[in-house]
């Protein structure tokens, strides 16, 4: 079986660090690409410049505090594109705000994930995340 492709959009190393070693525990096998910034996730997404020989996601994680541009102007770039709208997008952010919460699903996103602060919490977010959306859903082709 081919292995879940996910983009994971985040500039905090330490995030990436326990997102990737929670999806190492998975039971689906997964392939993660790490992008830091707003404009590296649209280029990769759009096939451009270096990302041009990359595989499109299967899935996206993606914060909103990001740099160059914000979570939620990548979000609104993707369910925009006809060639992309149909990647399911996970809001995974520290943010708890309202606004925030409220923006993303305007702008379509498919869930909004507030990052848990205690590690253990975040890695059992990801895991439950990993089993909703790879073993319980079925992803776009």
């Amino acid at each position: 079986m081919k292995p879940v492709h996910i983009l994971l959009v985040e500039d905090n190393e330490g995030d990436i660090l326990l997102t990737l070693d929670a999806f190492e525990e998975s039971k689906i096998k997964t392939n993660i690409s790490v992008v830091k910034n707003g404009k590296d996730a649209l280029d990769f997404l759009q096939k451009q410049g270096d990302f041009s020989n990359h595989e499109s996601p299967d899935l996206i994680l993606l914060d909103i505090n990001i740099p160059v541009f914000d979570g939620h102007d990548v979000l609104n770039s993707i369910k925009k594109d006809s060639k992309l709208k149909k990647i399911p997008v996970i809001m995974l952010t520290t943010s708890s705000a309202q606004k925030d919460i409220n923006k993303a699903y305007e702008s379509h996103a498919n869930s909004f994930v507030t990052k848990p602060i205690e590690m253990d919490d975040f890695l059992n977010a990801i895991l439950k995340i990993e089993e909703f959306w790879l073993q319980l859903s079925k992803l776009a082709k």
